[in-house]
């Protein structure tokens, strides 16, 4: 391929981007995108001198030596079913370009519209290429990003109509996508962001102190409504509240949830999910933890295979892990010993070991329930 058909270098982080083209006439703007963005390309009619679903390798030359990368190109003839490839491009593409016009976009992608945390960002470009335009998720789904892309691309002009950003301020959910953080609740997300866009100042209070304050906020050090906290607990002491005697609608209170926390989890051969579950819900409330803060779980192998905690973490979507006995045997001298685990595994503890063994702090020592333990480490350095 030959790197000046794009803009720029080559690009290597659009991977999973859908591009349709539903008219032939699209077709030397669409496989330009598709070259560039390494996407897959859904077009009306097969091009000359290009395979039909084909899958091949490209050696890219740039500045920083050869990049190997993955090119995927699908191509469709005349019986090619818009409804089909947007229903599917909608369910598991990171984002979608349309060369087309915007109504045709509109009207293929309007029966899938789940939600702005779902949606990826849809951008359409005209025929003449005159114009990149973001109509769908242009912040949670990168629809911003990739419309400024897709212009550099092919030297268009970039549309993109979401107030904050016009107004040059960044939406709480931008916040929280460039933080790596979890939004609350979209409902307070969107009730921030029209605060913001009324001229209001936002306060933030950030336990980590990684939120730059930029425009449309300030830092605050004790929380009050219209405000942003960033944590990983699940409501204030009366010490982090402006006036503790003053009651605070806390529907004007958006937590931006840091994933810092780890899980290390014990328990006997056969423990139920149901079991299991109960128990991590009732011990992170009583220690005012939010689930959602939850990064990772881990145990001893021997529990790699436990259907309890492997269903536990599908249910958070959380990563489960593992470390061996000897591993665990070069950091369990530092907790509490553990005369049946010892009898029965060899080695002194799992829970603490194991959240040590993961990077993290042990700041919540073991809890025991009923055959299981769990201890709770924050993670360094996140």
């Amino acid at each position: 391929m030959d790197q000046k058909y794009c803009m720029g270098e080559y690009i290597n982080d659009f991977s999973g981007i859908n591009i349709i083209c539903p008219s032939p006439k699209g077709k030397e703007i669409a496989t330009k995108l598709q070259k560039c963005l390494n996407a897959k390309l859904f077009i009306k009619k097969s091009i000359e001198n290009l395979h039909i679903n084909s899958f091949k390798e490209v050696i890219e030359e740039n500045k920083y030596g050869p990049i190997q990368s993955k090119v995927v190109t699908n191509f469709f003839s005349e019986d090619f079913k818009l409804i089909d490839i947007t229903q599917k491009s909608m369910a598991n593409s990171k984002g979608i370009v349309f060369v087309s016009s915007t109504g045709i976009a509109v009207r293929a992608i309007a029966p899938f519209l789940k939600g702005k945390d779902k949606d990826p960002g849809v951008v359409v470009v005209d025929l003449s290429s005159r114009y990149a335009i973001n109509i769908l998720s242009g912040h949670l789904g990168g629809g911003n990003e990739l419309t400024l892309k897709v212009a550099e691309i092919i030297g268009a002009i970039p549309i993109i109509t979401t107030a904050s950003d016009n107004l040059g301020m960044d939406a709480p959910d931008i916040l929280a996508k460039e933080n790596k953080l979890i939004i609350e609740d979209l409902k307070k997300a969107k009730y921030i962001a029209s605060r913001l866009i009324d001229n209001k100042i936002i306060g933030i209070k950030d336990d980590y102190n990684i939120i730059q304050i930029n425009k449309g906020y300030e830092k605050v050090e004790k929380l009050k409504e219209d405000c942003i906290w960033v944590t990983h607990f699940l409501k204030p002491e009366d010490k982090w509240v402006e006036n503790k005697y003053k009651k605070i609608d806390f529907s004007r209170v958006l937590r931006l949830i840091k994933k810092d926390l780890v899980l290390g989890i014990g328990c006997r051969k056969g423990t139920s999910f149901e079991k299991i579950s109960d128990f991590i819900y009732r011990a992170l409330e009583e220690h005012n933890l939010d689930i959602r803060a939850v990064s990772l779980i881990v145990s001893v192998d021997v529990k790699a295979n436990e259907e309890g905690i492997i269903k536990f973490a599908e249910k958070i979507n959380c990563p489960f892990n593992t470390f061996s006995k000897d591993e665990i045997r070069t950091v369990q001298d530092k907790y509490d010993k553990s005369e049946f685990v010892e009898k029965t595994l060899g080695i002194t503890g799992v829970c603490e070991p194991c959240v040590d063994l993961a990077g993290a702090e042990v700041t919540i020592s073991k809890i025991k329930h009923e055959g299981m333990t769990l201890a709770i480490g924050l993670l360094k350095n996140t």
